[in-house]
């Protein structure tokens, strides 16, 4: 077993229980998007917390086990994403990147956005027009040294 097949087992699992990620982040004690990640195969658990999703899913013990090693980061098949919703992000990043790029380093300097001390929240927004995908990224900001 390794950690693309506990990720589908907790897929399956998830499914068959008719459970939300928001229910398993309430096991975990983290956010829905951070449970989200971890489970997916982005991040590590503690044991407890292993244990804790390891039997609200039924998964087996290897799977508790894998689930506490540190994966390897990144979870795209491809260089260009296929999934029409992952590539909109890739499509964003492309559009508004160097806008970003720009707006960060002119209110703070050269520097970077932290995916490691960051969090992120993802909500709906009503709307009558149709609700609206809200998320909001907040990472530490990096200064680069110099030395």
């Amino acid at each position: 077993m390794n950690r693309d097949d506990v990720t589908q087992l907790i897929l399956v699992h998830k499914r068959r229980k008719g459970l939300k990620w928001s229910q398993l982040a309430a096991t975990v004690g983290h956010s829905k998007e951070w449970t989200t990640a971890a489970l997916l195969g982005q991040m590590t658990l503690t044991a407890e917390q292993a244990a804790a999703v390891g039997a609200q899913l039924e998964l087996p013990a290897e799977a508790v086990e894998l689930l506490q090693v540190v994966p390897y980061k990144g979870s795209l098949p491809t260089a260009i994403p296929t999934d029409p919703l992952i590539y909109r992000f890739y499509e964003l990043v492309n559009v508004y990147g160097t806008s970003i790029k720009e707006l960060i380093h002119e209110e703070f300097g050269d520097g970077i956005m932290s995916a490691i001390d960051f969090s992120m929240d993802i909500s709906r927004v009503a709307d009558p027009k149709g609700d609206r995908v809200q998320i909001v990224l907040n990472g530490k900001f990096l200064p680069y040294k110099t030395y």
